[in-house]
């Protein structure tokens, strides 16, 4: 399970794109991580490396679902976001009685 610590984003114009196809802003995403998300493996994605999924609340108090790997760039721990959206009503319901 990856751990907290990490120095920033690993941001680029391919996963921009794909986050920003869903609405979701990268101010978001990025405050999802400053508060306390839940964390948890995406196995059915993980074939040529880690992907985790993080479901959290954004700066805007929507909540916001995020598939994301790690990347190691000159000795920095960095979250590379694969792609965002909002959560549905029903997610919504689903995590907040977890």
């Amino acid at each position: 399970m990856p751990s907290k610590n990490f120095s920033g984003f690993d941001w680029d114009e391919g996963n921009l794109q794909k986050c920003r196809k869903h609405g979701v802003t990268i101010e978001e995403i990025e405050s999802v991580f400053a508060g306390t998300p839940a964390i948890g493996p995406d196995a059915a994605h993980s074939t040529a490396e880690a992907r985790f999924l993080a479901i959290g609340t954004a700066q805007s108090g929507r909540y916001v679902f995020l598939a994301f790997t790690w990347r190691e760039r000159g000795g920095a721990n960095l979250v590379r976001p694969i792609s965002a959206r909002y959560m549905h009503a029903k997610e919504v319901q689903h995590y907040e009685r977890r």
